[in-house]
């Protein structure tokens, strides 16, 4: 399952997803930079316009999904932008967007704080910890959240540490610094990857640094900062011995730049890979717990066989539009995104390597979007 690309920056995505994915050069058009202003109701021509930002995890797919979508829904307008998880749910909850792209659920302070808001999950995807590692890239090492904590902390600083040396016997591993690379924007990639961290070493990681879109990283010597999916993959493949977290529908990327990716330690004490086995393994064990709001994390959830870092992909949504068609056409559009004959099939999913809704959690989410009014 697991391939991989490579964009220069966020705004670069779009022209990868078009090579990649061919599909991005028939979507409306992303806009560069954060949206400024709310996306009117109806463009020239009577059309419905629809703002979607944030989550450059999801980018990808609503690059796919939105030529598909409007070729059969002429009167609507979707405009996407690859802008951040953190700008995604603040846009949708100010308004100015209909639709915020996240890898995270809101906090209970958030959506306290924003009555009528709900977190939509749309696919369920996972992320892979990628790595430089000259003459090493074609190998899976096996790594723990207690050591990518240590990494990321700066007390594991070389590739051939005692710390990473026990996890992976037998591999000659190089005497060279690690330079651990972060999200420098808000991102529900960083959201779950530190859940990791956190969950897998509550007494370090957790009480440390903790979890969220954004956290304060520990200065270590070297280390880099990127923003975006597109930038944390430029990040590796321009420096040798780097390490870093990014979202599963950049595998076809971060192959073809010729990194390696990491079998991670679950909570049962296996290395697995994400594989499509592996992510669905990891959704059904919270798919009779997931509540009404949907707001749930499948990171470090237990099974022998379920991968570590694996999320729900949500639409934060406002339940009040501004007007009738703007709901309307809002309600349609995620109805087919998690409908399993239409956007939440194999044949649009797979691309991305992300898999469906289970029909339990396309019922919760199908609820929520019925909410949606003026």
């Amino acid at each position: 399952m697991p391939s991989r690309l490579r964009i220069p920056s966020r705004w670069a995505a779009c022209l990868l997803a078009a090579a990649l994915l061919a599909g991005c050069g028939s979507a409306a058009a992303p806009t560069s930079g954060s949206p400024s202003q709310s996306s009117s109701s109806a463009a020239a021509g009577g059309k419905v316009q629809l703002l979607e930002t944030g989550s450059t995890l999801l980018y990808p797919l609503f690059n796919i999904w939105v030529p598909a979508y409007q070729k059969n829904n002429p009167n609507v307008q979707i405009t996407t932008q690859g802008t951040g998880s953190g700008t995604g749910i603040a846009e949708a909850s100010k308004g100015t967007a209909q639709i915020g792209a996240s890898d995270a659920y809101m906090s209970d302070s958030q959506v306290k704080g924003t009555p009528g808001i709900e977190n939509i999950p749309l696919a369920i995807s996972a992320q892979q910890i990628n790595y430089n590692i000259p003459g090493l890239n074609s190998q899976h090492l096996h790594l723990s959240g207690p050591v990518l904590a240590r990494i990321y902390e700066g007390k594991v600083t070389k590739w051939n540490a005692p710390a990473i040396a026990q996890l992976n016997p037998g591999v000659k591993l190089p005497n060279q610094t690690i330079i651990p690379v972060h999200r420098t924007d808000g991102s529900g990639d960083t959201f779950i990857f530190t859940q990791y961290l956190s969950f897998s070493d509550p007494s370090g990681w957790g009480k440390a640094v903790g979890y969220g879109t954004s956290v304060n990283f520990p200065a270590v010597p070297g280390g880099l900062g990127a923003e975006g999916n597109p930038g944390m993959v430029q990040a590796l493949k321009g420096t040798p011995y780097s390490i870093a977290y990014v979202g599963i529908s950049f595998l076809d990327q971060t192959d073809q730049a010729g990194l390696g990716y990491a079998a991670l330690l679950n909570r049962a004490g296996s290395y697995v890979l994400p594989t499509a086995s592996t992510i669905s393994a990891a959704a059904a064990s919270v798919a009779s717990r997931t509540p009404a709001d949907e707001r749930i994390s499948i990171v470090f959830t237990p099974g022998a066989n379920a991968y570590p870092i694996v999320n729900y992909e949500y639409a934060i949504v406002s339940t009040k539009q501004s007007n009738t068609a703007t709901a309307t056409a809002l309600k349609a559009f995620l109805s087919w995104c998690v409908n399993a004959s239409d956007g939440n099939a194999a044949s649009f999913l797979d691309q991305v390597h992300f898999i469906g809704l289970p029909p339990a959690i396309a019922q919760l989410s199908q609820a929520q979007i019925s909410k949606i009014g003026s």
